[in-house]
Order: structure tokens, then C-alpha cells, then sequence
């Protein structure tokens, strides 16, 4: 069986003016017709890749290829085979939402003929029909958001690049948006690359996920596998005496079953194959060690588990983006792939 690749990159790299690197010698893969979830925190390099994947960045060194077309050499030929949807809504307000696909399919250059049947189709698989002749700004948050799909969706693009597409919404509302993207990858059969800051949306949505950190690629998994490897138990314990933790962490490395521990502001998370078996052992050195136990619990591993065993942090912690990282952000932002 053959395997097409729609997105690749090989040893990718993006150094910033002021020497800072956001992305550090990345390869990488998303099968055709795969839904990609790309995690990381604030300043990781996961912006600055989806960027050079829709040609709003060149790489500094090393190639990306998108739908077989290279970012950097040929980009005209990636614009025209990709979607985009950007994480703020830049739907003009005052227009219909037919209005505003009618703008979107002109500038996308689709032909006249044509128009008025894709634009029927969008309306109606993102449920706006009713709405259609209805001002944007009288949408909520959920419509301005499929709306915004639709028309990344106008010109049939075989890869469709989704950044951070629930952001700010209620958590009824991403779950209908959660809807309509599954949707949209079954009828379109298309490739699907996202970025989020929830689990949950990844876990529900990607066939694969791929953390990044400082710049490089920390995992890549099914999320079911990413799970499976931590073991059957995820113990959280938090302490008293946060000066303390460095001490009870070396202690709890040495046992057995204990695969990673990971420890921040009096948290410590400690990932065992057999929970059950070593709670017992992290009280018994907590006692000798004179370290106060405020609570403790052993849960199945989530997502969130996974990405705190690679980073060491939670996917909200993390500082705000490089001031050149916001500067290119803050020039690139508004154009359109």
C-alpha cells in the first residue's frame, strides 16, 4: 500500500533576528486524508510551523512540502490547494454570510458558474442556510466561527489548516464545531491540521498528534497509543512543604514501576505502570523523608498527562511568544492563504 503524504517536513528550521529559535531541525508527516492535531505551549514553535506550512514564513533552512508542492519555491501552487482558518474571526460584520462567501469565493478566484452552487453546498453543510442573507454581526460566536470554515472550504483545498478553531467558545459550541470538522473531513475527505489548547479536542478529533517544545518535536501518536505508554496509573499528590519536592521526586524516580515524574509548585505527578501498587511506597517515603502529603489521587491517563510527561508543564503554562515570533505574527497577520 502506498502511503501519500500530504504535509512533510524535513529538518526544518526558523531562527528569528535576534537568534531566537523558534523551530529546531523538525521532520515530520500527515498522511493523506489524516486529521493532525499539532500541540504545544506559548512559544514552543507550533505557530511559527503552521505558518511556514501556509507560506506566510520561509524557513530559515531545511524544506516543508504541502500537497507535494514546496512552501518556499512554490508557494502560488500551496495557496491554491490549501484552506486556512485562522484563530481570530476576520468575517466582515456588515456583510450577509452569503455576502461574505460570495467575497471569499471572488478572491479565491473560483469561476462565476460556479459560485452559487459551492456557496449553496457551505451553507448548508455548516447550517447557515436560514442565516444566510442575515448581517454577520448578528451571528454568535459558533456561526461566525462556521461561517469562517465555510469559507476556508469555498475552494475545495485537498489540506485544510484549523488554528486553535474553538478557541473563546462555550463548551456546547466547540462540541458542535467538533461536529461539523469530523463532518467536513468525512464528506471532503480532505487533510485536517490543527492546533488547540484542548485535550479533549484532540483526543476526540486527531488520528495522530504531535507535541512540540522548544522548537522540537517532544512526541508523535495516536492518542490512544500516546495514553497506553504512560502505564495504567497517573498518581497526583500534592505537598506541603513545596521546598521539599525536590527531595521525595529523586526518592520516587528509584521505584520500580515508576516511569517519569514530573513536579511544579507543590504538584508533583507521578506516572507508574501499576498505581495502585506504588502509592503505597510514595506515603512510606514521604513519612521517612518528613514530607506532608496534602492529597493524593491515582486516575487513568489523559492527554493532559501526556503532554505534562513531555513538557513537564501544562498546555496553558508556558511564557507568551518571542517578541519576534509577535512581530512576524503582528505583519503576517491578515493575509490570506
Amino acid at each position: 500500500m502506498i502511503v501519500v503524504q500530504s504535509i512533510e517536513t524535513r529538518s526544518l528550521k526558523k531562527i528569528y533576528n535576534s537568534n531566537t529559535i523558534a523551530v529546531n531541525d523538525i521532520s515530520f508527516s500527515v498522511e493523506e486524508g489524516e486529521i493532525f492535531g499539532f500541540l504545544g505551549p506559548n512559544g514552543a514553535g507550533k505557530s511559527t510551523t503552521m505558518m511556514i506550512l501556509t507560506t506566510l514564513l520561509k524557513p530559515t533552512s531545511g524544506s516543508a512540502f504541502v500537497a507535494g508542492f514546496d512552501v518556499a519555491t512554490e508557494p502560488k501552487k500551496v495557496r491554491q490547494r490549501i484552506g486556512y482558518v485562522q484563530q481570530e474571526i476576520t468575517i466582515d460584520e456588515y456583510l450577509s454570510g452569503r455576502e461574505n462567501l460570495l467575497l471569499h469565493a471572488r478572491l479565491n478566484h473560483i469561476p462565476k458558474d460556479q459560485m452559487r452552487g459551492r456557496i449553496d453546498e457551505l451553507l448548508e453543510l455548516v447550517e447557515l442556510k436560514e442565516k444566510q442573507d442575515d448581517a454577520a454581526i448578528t451571528y454568535s460566536g459558533g456561526m461566525r466561527k462556521r461561517l469562517e470554515i465555510a469559507g476556508g472550504l469555498l475552494h475545495r483545498p485537498k489540506v485544510l489548516f484549523l488554528d486553535e478553531p474553538t478557541v473563546g467558545l462555550d463548551i456546547q459550541t466547540r462540541q458542535k464545531i467538533w461536529e461539523y470538522i469530523k463532518k467536513i473531513h468525512t464528506e471532503y475527505k480532505m487533510t485536517i491540521f490543527l492546533t488547540t489548547h484542548y485535550m479533549e479536542e484532540a483526543d476526540r478529533l486527531c488520528d495522530r498528534i504531535g507535541i512540540i517544545d522548544n522548537g522540537k518535536i517532544q512526541a508523535i501518536d495516536t492518542p490512544k497509543n500516546l495514553k497506553n505508554a504512560l502505564g495504567s496509573g497517573i498518581i497526583t499528590l500534592l505537598i506541603e512543604n513545596k521546598i521539599a519536592a525536590a527531595g521525595l521526586v529523586s526518592a520516587i524516580r528509584k521505584i520500580e514501576f515508576v516511569r517519569d515524574v514530573t513536579e511544579h509548585d507543590g504538584k508533583i505527578t507521578v506516572f507508574s505502570s501499576k498505581g495502585a501498587e506504588v502509592a503505597p511506597m510514595i506515603f512510606s517515603l514521604s513519612t521517612e523523608l518528613g514530607v506532608t502529603i496534602q492529597s493524593i489521587s491515582i486516575t487513568e491517563p489523559t492527554l493532559d498527562d501526556v503532554f505534562i510527561s513531555y513538557t513537564g508543564r501544562d498546555l496553558r503554562d508556558g511564557n507568551s511568544s518571542s517578541y519576534d515570533q509577535k512581530k512576524e505574527h503582528r505583519k503576517m497577520k491578515g493575509i490570506r492563504a
